[in-house]
């Protein structure tokens, strides 16, 4: 096996979120009296931290960023969580690559309360060997931080034979921040371009396409 360990964004990743996140931004922005006709307008949002986001596109202050993440929250954890559906092609991927005994690790800037309860709705927990995520006060949020976390759990194991799989630039980014190799997949929301920009080492235009990374 070229690499030993697989390390998985989720949001655009594992499971289509879009409905579920971009209906928690316009339920938080309306408390602003912001509204958004296009909720495409918003798909800038999966994947980033939330806090990032609403400084960013709304050029909300750090305490109304804060603010805005916890009105957010109280949408999704209501119900937006499960609006979110599993790409074709993962659960399959995750088996093939359990039984090639690769060890998989979430990876995720999702808080680590509402990833695990995604994954343990989908049936994806099972499949999880690590699982990383942001902490509900922000104090890690970005996927460099993540990671990092992430390959203190590992301990020493040579960064070579580690993967990380994700769909927008962070990944990429996280990923070389902490030496590993990464590919950015097509079937998400950040553009073959962003992609190309970070400086992925792979493409993937379908999920039975990391199986054949792994093995090499």
């Amino acid at each position: 096996m070229k690499y030993q360990f697989c390390l998985f964004d989720l949001d655009g990743t594992l499971t289509d979120p879009g409905i579920g996140i971009t209906n928690s931004v316009m339920y938080a922005l309306k408390k602003y009296n912001i509204h958004v006709a296009d909720r495409s307008e918003l798909y800038s949002f999966i994947g980033p931290p939330l806090q990032d986001s609403f400084r960013k596109y709304y050029g909300f202050s750090k305490e109304q960023a804060n603010q805005a993440v916890e009105y957010y929250r109280e949408y999704f954890r209501a119900g937006g969580i499960y609006e979110n559906s599993v790409y074709d092609g993962i659960p399959e991927l995750l088996e093939d690559l359990k039984r090639e005994k690769i060890t998989i690790a979430l990876a995720t800037s999702k808080p680590h309360e509402f990833a695990i309860r995604i994954l343990q709705h989908f049936e994806l927990y099972q499949y999880f060997d690590y699982y990383g995520a942001a902490t509900m006060d922000g104090s890690i949020r970005r996927k460099t931080d993540v990671i990092a976390r992430l390959l203190e759990q590992f301990g020493d194991i040579d960064k070579s034979t580690v993967l990380m799989i994700g769909d927008r630039d962070q990944d990429i980014a996280g990923a070389k921040a902490n030496g590993l190799h990464s590919a950015g997949v097509l079937w998400g929301y950040g553009s073959e371009e962003e992609l190309q920009n970070a400086g992925a080492d792979y493409l993937v235009a379908k999920p039975s396409g990391i199986c054949e990374l792994v093995k090499g």
